[in-house]
């Protein structure tokens, strides 16, 4: 169960840094990221298929050391963090705007709506793009490959 444990953990890695890269270009380019979320959300599942593994290995009397502990249940954490800043990206978009709610976006130009929807989603996958550059470190540091 630990080689398994440990392969999982480079995928852990490999797929957030990947969503990470893609995610942060696209933010940087302004630009649609086809395929981030997909990949993102296969990155998130990693880590928690890879902490319930964990959890698994401890019940099993496995010993960690204590900073791998930190460093695999941390990711767990920023996701959800990073969930909820994406949550109020909408809302820090219209309050950017001076926009009051769904009539005065409903009264916006199509152009203007759409513009205001790839901004949402820019800076939602910006977010999202750093949280798994962050988790891929944490689990570089599980690793402690750093």
């Amino acid at each position: 169960m630990t080689a398994v444990h440990i392969a999982l953990g480079l995928a852990v890695v490999t797929v957030n840094l990947a969503a990470g890269v893609w995610g942060g270009w696209a933010w940087w380019q302004a630009r649609e990221a086809r395929g981030f979320w997909p990949l993102l959300r296969t990155g998130q599942a990693l880590v928690a298929i890879q902490a319930a593994l964990g959890g698994a290995l401890l019940l099993a009397g496995k010993d960690l050391p204590p900073l791998h502990l930190v460093y695999g249940l941390t990711p767990l954490v920023v996701a959800l963090l990073a969930e909820q800043l994406r949550l109020v990206a909408a809302q820090t978009e219209l309050d950017h705007r001076e926009l009051a709610g769904r009539e005065a976006v409903a009264a916006l130009p199509e152009a203007e709506q759409r513009a205001l929807v790839r901004a949402i989603l820019r800076r939602e996958t910006g977010v999202m793009a750093a949280s798994a550059i962050v988790v891929a470190f944490l689990g570089v540091r599980a690793s402690e490959w750093l």
